[in-house]
């Protein structure tokens, strides 16, 4: 063998030597993606800050700030589960009643009790889990349309509600099961971080590692864009659609403990969220058919509704507008998605 012939991998820097930079490289890259996605969602953000601080310089105070967050964390986290949904080309419309039983299922049995928390939490995290279940298998496996199954199960959870309780929920939530959504650490210039907002946090970063860095993400993905297609190449959509609406319904059962935090306990405490967080996953860029969406652009999303929401206030406009609002919203992003998607050429 000639002395100038080298193997083809002489000279080359292993990959052991390299995995922080290329860690970083691809960090940066991901990055990149999101705020490309997010780009139209957070200046429409910006514009409404930039709003509500000329009505109320007050906005920009820490404690007011970050009292702002808590009050968006239950929408940003559950507009996060309602995208898995929305991708794969259906609705869950039975989130807002799943809030609703979670606060009332959690006074009801807790009753003020501090020991009884962990059994509680795993309770209605079960509870979010057949109600997932259920909505996945009925739509997959039974064909029923998800806006017409998601519907059925709203009444039917609203329904059990008003049949356990009369209407008027009784219970006391106990003080250690309401501080996720109330609580908050100390911290230096900037006072108290909210509990709510390490949640979202942590909610934003594992839904999004799911749907845009797993085999399972693509897959979903894929069978929104086109399921028929998605089947002939091996993915499971029964299994894909039913994980998904579980992912949904655990969401609203984290929602529904930050916001028993603070809304207390009522039979309508998670009345309309199910619209909200549609309306936040369409403002995101998510595409209605499937196939397309964002968690980073989702929960940016969820909050431009809430900043949308407190501007309103702010502008003195009566509360019950929020509903032409939303749907004015959702009817106009999808308008505009449908053009950009006219001139993409898709």
């Amino acid at each position: 063998m000639s002395d100038t012939t080298k193997p083809a991998d002489e000279g080359r820097v292993p990959q052991r030597q390299q995995p922080a930079a290329s860690r970083l490289d691809r960090f940066g890259g991901h990055a990149l993606e999101h705020l490309k996605a997010s780009a139209p969602i957070l200046a429409v953000l910006i514009v409404i800050f930039a709003a509500i601080i000329y009505l109320n310089p007050a906005f920009l105070d820490p404690p007011v700030f970050l009292a702002f967050l808590r009050r968006a964390a239950p929408l940003m986290i559950l507009a996060a589960g309602q995208v898995f949904v929305i991708v794969s080309g259906g609705f869950d419309l039975s989130v807002g009643s799943l809030i609703t039983v979670t606060v009332v299922v959690a006074a009801a049995i807790t009753e003020g009790d501090p020991d009884a928390l962990i059994p509680v939490m795993m309770l209605v995290l079960l509870i979010g889990v057949l109600v997932g279940m259920v909505n996945g298998v009925v739509t997959t496996m039974l064909k029923v349309p998800s806006i017409i199954t998601t519907l059925g199960m709203l009444l039917i959870l609203r329904g059990a509600v008003f049949y356990w309780t009369g209407g008027s929920p009784t219970g006391a939530l106990a003080d250690n099961f309401r501080q996720f959504g109330r609580e908050a650490f100390d911290l230096p210039v900037i006072g108290q971080l909210p509990y709510a907002a390490i949640i979202v946090i942590a909610v934003a970063w594992i839904a999004t590692r799911l749907l845009h860095r797993t085999a399972f993400g693509h897959q979903l993905l894929a069978t929104g864009g086109g399921a028929r297609a998605a089947q002939l190449t091996g993915v499971n959509i029964t299994r894909v659609r039913i994980i998904a609406f579980v992912l949904s319904a655990l969401s609203a059962v984290i929602a529904g403990i930050l916001l028993a935090g603070f809304a207390g306990v009522s039979a309508q405490v998670g009345q309309g969220y199910e619209f909200r967080a549609i309306s936040a996953v369409v403002l995101g860029g998510a595409a209605i058919g499937g196939g397309r969406g964002s968690v980073v652009a989702t929960v940016i999303g969820a909050l431009t509704l809430e900043a949308l929401f407190m501007l309103l206030n702010l502008l003195g406009l009566p509360q019950p507008l929020r509903e032409s609002v939303q749907g004015v919203i959702i009817i106009g992003a999808v308008v505009y998605a449908g053009l950009r998607l006219q001139r993409s050429g898709g």
